[in-house]
C-alpha cells in the first residue's frame, strides 16, 4: 500500500540516522514525538516481525500523546491496537509496545524482554539509571537495526545526564562515538524548524516570545543550559564560580556533609568578612563506611585548619534498630563531631537561593572552580511538580552534594548556638541514660553535645 507521509528535514534526519542511538531534541513545537511515530511505523514497515518500544514516564503522557497520534495516523488496515495490553500489531508481524515507567523500578517488568528498537519520547524525564537498563533490552539474533531512538526538550529530572551523554560531548548533526564505543548523534530542533505548526499556529511563537527569557530561551531556542522546571535558575556558573585562593587564616570555616553508604558528601566552607560564604573544597566518595568516612574527612583537612563547626541532617542522630548507636556518635569515635543542621528542605532550598541572589551585582555564594560535583548537581536540580517549593529527589546521584548545601545554607541563615563543652546543664532522665549506656567516646560526644551535666 502507498502511505501519504509529510515529514520536516529535522524530522527525516532522525528518521534516517542509523547510530545505535538517537537524540532529536531542543525547542517546544520541533515536532519531535511525531517524528518518533511515523518513524516507528516505517521501522514495523521496513522490517516484517520487528518489535519496538514506546516510552513515556506515565500512561497519562503515554495515552493523550503517543497512543492517539499512532491511531490517527496508522492504517486501520495494516494495524490494529489491543487497549488492555497497549500493543500495536501490525498485519506483517511487526508489533510495537506502549509502554511508561511511573517509578525507577517499573523498568524491570521488560526484564526478559527483546526489543530491535525501544524509544524514549522526553527522554528527560527519565533518570540515567532507567534508561541504562531499558537499553539492554535491545537485543536479537535477527539482521534487524538494533537502535535507541530518543526526542525531548530540555529540563526535568534527567537534564544532566541527557546533556552529557548527547549534547556536551559532540557535535549537533553529527556522529560521534561515546567512551563505550556506541555511535550517537544529536539532532537539535527549533520550532522554525516545524513548518507544519508555524503554518497552522502562526501565533505560538508570539506566545513563546512573550515568556520571560530563562523560560524563552529554553522553550523558543532549545538552549540545554537553560531549561524548564529548573530549581535553581538563578545558578550561573560565570557569577557563581571563581579561581581558588589561599583561604585566610581568620575567616570562620565549615565542615557540611551529606552521608550514606551510598554517597558520602563533604563540603569545606569559609565565610569572609563581609559574610559571602566561598565552597573553597570538596570530597565526594560512594561505598565508605563510617570509619573510612571520618578517615577522609580528617585526612583532608590540613593541621591548624580551624573548623568552626561540622554539619550534619539531623538523621545521623536517630538511633538505629540494630545498635541502639547513632551514626554521628560512631563519626564522633573516629574524631569527627558534628552539629545538628536543619532538614527543613523547603526552607534549606530557599537560604540557597538567598546566598545565589545578586546584590548590587556580587552573589553570597562562591564556589571554586575545582569543586566539580557541586557545580555540576545544583543546576540540575529540577522542581517538584507536585510540591513547587521543593526539589525532585531522583535522579537520587545529583541531589548529595546539594544536600550538603542546603544544611549549611540553612544552618548559616539561621545560625543553631555551639554549646561549648564547658557549659553546664540539667540533663533530662533520656539524657542520662543514653550516657550511662554509651563507650567512653559517646560519653564525651554526649557532654559537648548536651553540656557538662549539673
Amino acid at each position: 500500500m502507498r502511505l501519504d507521509l509529510t515529514v520536516t528535514k529535522k524530522q527525516k534526519l532522525f528518521i534516517d540516522a542509523a547510530e545505535s542511538e538517537v537524540l532529536f531534541g531542543g525547542a517546544a513545537g520541533g515536532g519531535k514525538s511525531f517524528g518518533q511515530v511515523v518513524d516507528a511505523l516505517l521501522f514495523a514497515l521496513r522490517y516484517p516481525g520487528s518489535k519496538q518500544l514506546i516510552l513515556r514516564r506515565t500512561f497519562a503522557e503515554l495515552d493523550k500523546s503517543l497512543i492517539r497520534t499512532s491511531l490517527s495516523l496508522y492504517p486501520k488496515s495494516i494495524f490494529s491496537f489491543n487497549s488492555s495490553t497497549h500493543t500495536g500489531k501490525f498485519k506483517n508481524g511487526s508489533c510495537i509496545d506502549f509502554g511508561y515507567c511511573a517509578t525507577e523500578n517499573d523498568v524491570y517488568q521488560y526484564q526478559s524482554a527483546e526489543y530491535d528498537c525501544i524509544r524514549f519520547d522526553e527522554l528527560t524525564h527519565f533518570t540515567e539509571a532507567q534508561y541504562i537498563y531499558l537499553i539492554s533490552r535491545v537485543r536479537g539474533a535477527n539482521s534487524f537495526p538494533k537502535q535507541i531512538k530518543s526526542s525531548t526538550n530540555p529540563g526535568g529530572i534527567g537534564h544532566g545526564w541527557v546533556k552529557a551523554r548527547f549534547v556536551d560531548t559532540g557535535v549537533a548533526n553529527e556522529r560521534f562515538i561515546g567512551e563505550d564505543g556506541m555511535t550517537r548523534i544529536f539532532i537539535p530542533s527549533l520550532l522554525d524548524d516545524n513548518a507544519f505548526l508555524m503554518k497552522g499556529d502562526p501565533d505560538y511563537k508570539r506566545r513563546l516570545l512573550a515568556l520571560p527569557e530563562r523560560e524563552k530561551k529554553a522553550l523558543l531556542y532549545g538552549d540545554w543550559n537553560i531549561f524548564e522546571g529548573q530549581y535553581f535558575n538563578e545558578f550561573d556558573a560565570k557569577i557563581h564560580t571563581c579561581h581558588p585562593f589561599e583561604i585566610p587564616r581568620e575567616w570562620r570555616k565549615y565542615r557540611t556533609i551529606d552521608y550514606g553508604l551510598d554517597r558520602l558528601v563533604c563540603l569545606w566552607i569559609a565565610v569572609s568578612p563581609d559574610r559571602v560564604a566561598y565552597v573553597y573544597r570538596e570530597y565526594c566518595e560512594s561505598g565508605l563506611p563510617i570509619g573510612e568516612s571520618a578517615k577522609a574527612i580528617t585526612e583532608r583537612t590540613p593541621p591548624g585548619e580551624d573548623i568552626y563547626a561540622t554539619l550534619a541532617p539531623p538523621d545521623l542522630f536517630s538511633r538505629t534498630q540494630e545498635t541502639g548507636r547513632t551514626k554521628a556518635s560512631i563519626f564522633s569515635e573516629y574524631g569527627v563531631n558534628f552539629t545538628k543542621t536543619s532538614n527543613d528542605r523547603e526552607t534549606g532550598w530557599l537560604a540557597i537561593k538567598e546566598l545565589l541572589a545578586t546584590r548590587e551585582g556580587e552573589p553570597r555564594l562562591k564556589i571554586f572552580s575545582f569543586c566539580t560535583e557541586l557545580i555540576k548537581c545544583l543546576p540540575q536540580l529540577a522542581i517538584d511538580k507536585l510540591k513547587p517549593s521543593d526539589c525532585m529527589n531522583e535522579p537520587h546521584e545529583i541531589t548529595h552534594a546539594p544536600d550538603a548545601l542546603r544544611g549549611f545554607a540553612i544552618f548559616w541563615a539561621r545560625p543553631a548556638e555551639i554549646t561549648p563543652s564547658l557549659k553546664r546543664a540539667i540533663w533530662t532522665r533520656d539524657m542520662w541514660e543514653d550516657y550511662y549506656s554509651a563507650s567512653e567516646n559517646e560519653k564525651e560526644y554526649l557532654k559537648k553535645k548536651y553540656g557538662e551535666p549539673m
